[in-house]
């Protein structure tokens, strides 16, 4: 018996077979090679075609298939993980309308601030739990505002991972944690947010059928079975945006735990039982996938958009071709902490929410001809990253999370040793590692939701621990330092935008 999970990302989509007695992943794949395209009609604009994430999706299942032993009658159960805050609008024949605006669009951050300040700060908070800022209903309301024909076709809106469990299944359905991703749910009437919707002009019909995360929500038709090489009827039985998934894949369920990510964006998630939201939204509180009304279990979400696309950025655009990221990482270790005074800020992927919807852009400082090599700019990049992590896990400790222990995926940016240990010592935080990612994560769960496993214990039984980073003291100091010259440059260029905002 096995389980499929598909996690589709910004960049690329995984697909991953796990055994559903061993918990062992048998194979994965990975589909494009290379990043998949972002279109940016215009600056601050973020599109894909989410025709492109299903081709995507197809090859990579394909893939997996052919290099495994299993037949895809073996296969019980398909789980899916997906990028969050995308906008998808299909029209009566399931047909999409336009490209989706994913998460690193800008272009809605104004109409979810004039929203916040009209609907009231201390309304929003209490019921929505954050501002509706630049998030999926806000991006709905542009489409209104800028793009009436389109939206008058609209039949149904979905995110992400709802499109692709349609394709699979034909059934137009959402979550909870879905909706509360979107800005779409009211937490203190436990339904969708009237208030905010009829704000916006929008059209609740447009919301489609809520199911529980866990659950078995459609099956596989016989189309998409042909297109998978799967087998008809296979159920489809979770969905999660990539963060509550991410937290669920490392075993993080219950209040004081704390998952991370650095992959295209950075992401910091802490579990909490009480109703917790900055008076600021620079970081964000949504229902966690095991989330219930008479059991809160609530994820509180930092997110960095520029933060692996920083490390991509460079290695496609500043260094000698053809270098992995594994010599990168070599590369950036032959130079000291602080990078010989060479300071890079990484907020180039689009308004950051811990700047309140800012755009500061990104900025490498303190150049020297002179002194500067590659390896500098390798490592002052990783150490700017891990800066903005700290930056953003102190907001979070004004909302009384404060992490003792950050379970990552050993991918992406956890890979590199001078981003372990640079996260682990300036936030005296332990670092545990596990061999595992969103799309076994997302496997696993659908073993759950298929009634399979019992339960997360049950489901965990084999996760294993595969490395452990424990802050280092002896460089602490040297590493404040570095930080503090980081955060004067932050500074200046975060108080020149606000500036330029009350011109």
């Amino acid at each position: 018996m096995y389980l499929l999970g598909i996690d589709l990302g910004s960049s690329s989509v995984k697909a991953s077979v796990v055994d559903a007695k061993t918990g062992k992943c048998l194979v994965s794949a990975m589909h494009p090679k290379k990043e998949m395209e972002i279109m940016a009609g215009q600056t601050g604009w973020a599109e894909q075609d989410p025709e492109v994430w299903y081709k995507h999706v197809r090859k990579a299942v394909w893939e997996i298939i052919s290099l495994s032993s299993v037949e895809p009658d073996e296969i019980s159960a398909i789980g899916i993980s997906y990028q969050m805050h995308g906008l998808v609008m299909v029209d009566r024949e399931l047909n999409v309308i336009r490209p989706s605006i994913i998460w690193c669009d800008s272009r809605a951050v104004d109409i979810g601030r004039k929203a916040f300040q009209e609907l009231g700060p201390d309304r929003c908070l209490k019921s929505l739990l954050n501002s509706p800022g630049n998030f999926t209903a806000s991006k709905l309301k542009w489409v209104k505002d800028h793009e009436p024909d389109l939206y008058e076709k609209i039949y149904k809106i979905m995110l992400p991972g709802d499109y692709i469990a349609m394709k699979l299944t034909g059934e137009v359905k959402t979550t909870i944690s879905g909706l509360s991703e979107g800005i779409f749910w009211d937490f203190t009437k436990n339904e969708l947010a009237g208030f905010l919707m009829d704000y916006y002009g929008l059209n609740p019909e447009h919301i489609p059928e809520i199911v529980p995360a866990f659950s078995v929500q459609g099956k596989l038709t016989a189309q998409a079975a042909e297109e998978l090489g799967l087998e008809v009827g296979t159920p489809v039985s979770y969905r999660a945006g990539d963060q509550p998934n991410n937290a669920f894949s490392l075993k993080v369920l219950n209040p004081g735990e704390i998952a991370a990510t650095a992959g295209t964006s950075g992401v910091v998630y802490g579990i909490s039982n009480e109703v917790k939201y900055d008076s600021l939204s620079r970081v964000n509180t949504f229902a966690h996938v095991n989330h219930d009304p008479d059991k809160p279990r609530l994820g509180v979400l930092l997110c960095i958009n520029g933060t692996g696309i920083l490390n991509a950025w460079i290695k496609n655009n500043a260094t000698p071709e053809a270098l992995s990221y594994a010599q990168m990482n070599e590369m950036a270790q032959s130079v000291p902490i602080g990078s010989e005074g060479l300071t890079v800020l990484p907020f180039g992927n689009g308004a950051e929410r811990i700047f309140e919807n800012r755009n500061i852009h990104s900025h490498i400082l303190g150049l020297d001809f002179n002194i500067h090599r590659h390896a500098h700019l390798l490592r002052a990049a990783q150490e700017g990253i891990v800066f903005s992590f700290v930056y953003g896990m102190d907001i979070m400790k004004e909302m009384g999370i404060t992490p003792k222990v950050i379970r990552a995926g050993k991918s992406n940016m956890f890979l590199s040793g001078i981003f372990t240990q640079t996260l682990a010592t300036l936030s005296g935080a332990t670092i545990e590692l596990y061999n595992t990612d969103g799309s076994q994560g997302a496997a696993r769960a659908a073993g759950i939701g298929a009634g399979i496993y019992a339960g997360p214990e049950e489901a965990f039984a084999n996760l294993k621990i595969t490395d452990v980073i424990e802050p280092k003291t002896s460089v602490q100091p040297v590493l404040q330092e570095t930080y503090g010259r980081w955060l004067h440059y932050l500074h200046q260029f975060y108080h020149h935008e606000q500036n330029d905002e009350e011109k």
